[in-house]
């Protein structure tokens, strides 16, 4: 159990959870059949757990000699090996649970998880670090209407919201590591432009997002879509208007995160528009 409770806490399990909630609202929106919704879900989590632990496990050294005590691998609790094992065995059953729901959603996760994957190998390390997540994230509302029957890639607007969504968890979520990663050697896209620059940016891609679902189905606005629009509209005031009077850190993470929910609401208020 120690193990385990140690790989979990590698894995961000946040994040990972938010995205799987994200993907299984969706897929309640779009009518999916309940096993293919539990499929999706557990498919989903698994991918980003292997993401996760894959992470921490090619930054432990870096964790170690900075000493991060709040990270499981490096402070010695999972042994590099094991997560490894665990992360690549949640990899290969996310993709046999993706593969059971067609091999358009198979193909599609692959392709996600690569990239999110890409980042943990090195591009994190590049001026390009934002292109996996907007990659991922853009297609996180395809991964939903590709597990349905019969299956469709989402539409464009969807994707537009997906990426910028993806953008504005990659500029904040790095912004507590900054002089951390400095000293490891780390130069993302965040560490480049520096803390509010980046969550300036961040709040602008909420926005953007918001306004793609707002404005992108055929259909009308619904009460649920508008009220939801205007909460990510002000969250992203917020975190604007306090990263300017307050240096930008975890907070700002937290809330993207709870946009991100209010913007998965918007989605999931479009139905079956999510679908081209």
């Amino acid at each position: 159990m120690r193990v385990l409770g140690a790989l979990w806490r590698s894995s961000h399990p946040g994040p990972s959870v938010v995205v799987t909630l994200v993907a299984v609202t969706l897929g309640i929106a779009i009518g999916l059949e309940p096993w293919r919704l539990a499929v999706l879900g557990l498919a989903i989590l698994l991918g980003q757990l292997s993401v996760g632990i894959s992470n921490d496990a090619i930054d432990a050294a870096r964790d170690t000699a900075t000493g991060r005590t709040d990270k499981p691998i490096a402070r010695g609790d999972v042994s590099l090996r094991v997560a490894w094992v665990a992360a690549s065995l949640a990899l290969a059953l996310a993709l046999v649970l993706s593969a059971a729901l067609g091999w358009r959603m198979a193909l599609a996760h692959l392709v996600a998880l690569g990239s999110a994957l890409s980042y943990n190998a090195g591009l994190k390390s590049t001026p390009v670090s934002v292109l996996p997540f907007m990659v991922s994230f853009g297609l996180l509302p395809s991964l939903v209407t590709l597990s349905a029957e019969p299956p469709s890639v989402a539409a464009g607007w969807a994707w537009v919201a997906g990426a910028a969504l993806g953008v504005a968890i990659h500029l904040t979520n790095v912004l507590p590591d900054l002089e951390d990663d400095a000293q490891t050697g780390v130069r993302g896209l965040p560490h480049r432009l520096g803390r509010r620059v980046s969550a300036v940016l961040a709040a602008a891609a909420l926005v953007v997002g918001a306004i793609a679902v707002l404005i992108g189905p055929d259909a009308g606005i619904s009460v649920g879509a508008g009220v939801a629009f205007a909460g990510v509209v002000l969250i992203a005031i917020a975190g604007l208007v306090l990263a300017l009077v307050r240096p930008p850190g975890r907070w700002v993470f937290r809330l993207v995160m709870l946009a991100a929910l209010l913007l998965c609401v918007q989605l999931a208020a479009t139905g079956q528009a999510l679908a081209a």
